[in-house]
């Protein structure tokens, strides 16, 4: 069952703002190792709209694993780890470079239960991204959090990824393009570009891949295979995390107007699962 006291949370909603200037987006393109003019980027690219609205907490609000401390908007959950472990987005219309464009976020729902690992807590908040002509984005995120895994846990089955792809690319993650991710995205978890925490602290083996940049990986390559191809509906799920102790890869294929889409790691084992479907 949800705590009672979580239940004020459902419904809390925030607003913000934000103008899609050049500058992200160069940048984004320069961590991409892309050879392109931002300024002749007319239309946001899919998922790109993570570059904007960047939280901007004070520094003395930081917990010790670099996120904002618990409470204010999400839920004060008292589990120690965090991950955004998928999400559900509508692209209704392109949103144009130079827009002033507003997100209104809500939380939509905060569920509890045990898993394999222990107790997990998951929750769902809705953003609206709209410019002077309404929403342009609907986006639904699945947040999780856990426990500390016990030290006599069994290890999590490994499910394989598939290997029918029509077309592949090979992504080797180092510490400078893990923080360069983090900087573009203010995301200040320390699991992505500080390497003794990530081992030391939360018993990882490197730095780990942030889930965002997975999934912008697996629809930038669907656009650079398929230039035309412009996504209506997408939907990612993590299922096991990738470092940058080694290479990975990320492949899909379409049929019809249907794209599955999915990063393996070095080991063939499946990171992300993603589905897009085309216009």
């Amino acid at each position: 069952m949800v705590q009672v006291e979580w239940n004020d949370w459902v419904g809390t909603s925030a607003e913000s703002g934000d103008v899609l200037t050049e500058t992200p987006v160069r940048l984004m393109l320069a961590t991409l190792d892309r050879a392109a003019d931002a300024a002749a980027v007319r239309v946001l690219p899919a998922l790109w709209h993570w570059l904007y609205f960047l939280p901007g907490e004070r520094q003395s609000n930081i917990g010790l694993d670099g996120h904002p401390l618990r409470g204010g908007f999400l839920p004060p959950v008292t589990l120690p780890r965090r991950m955004w472990a998928g999400g559900r987005l509508q692209f209704l219309r392109p949103l144009h470079m130079g827009s002033e464009v507003r997100r209104l976020s809500r939380i939509t729902g905060i569920q509890s239960k045990d898993g394999r690992s222990g107790r997990l807590v998951f929750v769902k908040v809705q953003h609206d991204i709209s410019d002077g002509q309404g929403v342009a984005i609907r986006e639904e995120q699945d947040i999780v959090y856990r426990g500390e895994p016990a030290a006599n846990a069994p290890a999590a089955p490994v499910k394989q990824a598939p290997t029918d792809e029509q077309f592949s690319r090979q992504v080797v993650p180092d510490p400078v393009m893990l923080m360069r991710y983090s900087a573009l995205t203010f995301n200040g978890h320390r699991i992505h570009y500080d390497r003794p925490y990530a081992i030391e602290q939360e018993g990882y083996p490197g730095l780990v891949v942030h889930g965002p940049f997975i999934a912008t990986l697996l629809l930038d390559h669907l656009k650079q295979s398929l230039p035309n191809a412009e996504v209506e509906l997408f939907e990612f799920k993590a299922v096991s995390p990738l470092f940058d102790t080694a290479p990975f890869t990320v492949a899909g294929k379409v049929e019809g107007r249907i794209a599955t889409l999915w990063a393996r790691g070095s080991q063939g084992q499946l990171a992300m699962m993603a589905t897009a479907q085309l216009a």
